[in-house]
């Protein structure tokens, strides 16, 4: 059922990133040009899933535990590190060169292209490098 759940809520996710235009790179990069040619489209996206998540949240809140799971899993961390800093000065660098980010990346597969074919090749060597990189897999690969 929780494989179900996650194929479902990936697929809600894919078709409101294609119905919204975010699959597009050319919007996402009109967005971030402030100077020039400003597309806002992305603003009301971003500004539906605020929303979605606040009144999610709080009917969840609402439950003694998760539908599919016994409890909630929650981040215990809560410092800003320089992995976490560097992974999403990263992030931010490769969004704005490319347009892409991989949720509409991968949303985007149907009509693959060059440049998503390299955005994709370098996402997973990123992903990994960094997961190589990790404490946690030094310390499994060690012992």
């Amino acid at each position: 059922m929780k494989v179900l759940a996650g194929y479902l809520a990936g697929l809600l996710f894919g078709l409101g990133l294609a119905i919204s235009g975010m699959t597009d790179p050319a919007r996402v990069i009109g967005f971030l040009d402030v100077a020039g040619a400003w597309d806002p489209t992305l603003i009301f996206v971003l500004g539906g899933a605020v929303v979605t998540t606040f009144l999610g949240y709080r009917v969840v809140w609402r439950s003694r535990s998760p539908l599919l799971e016994p409890r909630f899993q929650l981040p215990t961390r809560h410092d800003l590190d320089a992995r976490l800093l560097g992974g999403a000065a990263l992030f931010g660098i490769g969004w704005g060169l490319s347009g892409y980010c991989p949720g509409p990346a991968v949303a985007s597969l149907p009509g693959l292209s060059w440049p998503l074919a390299l955005f994709l090749i370098a996402m997973v060597a990123g992903w990994r490098l960094a997961r190589r990189l990790s404490p946690a897999h030094e310390s499994a690969s060690s012992s």
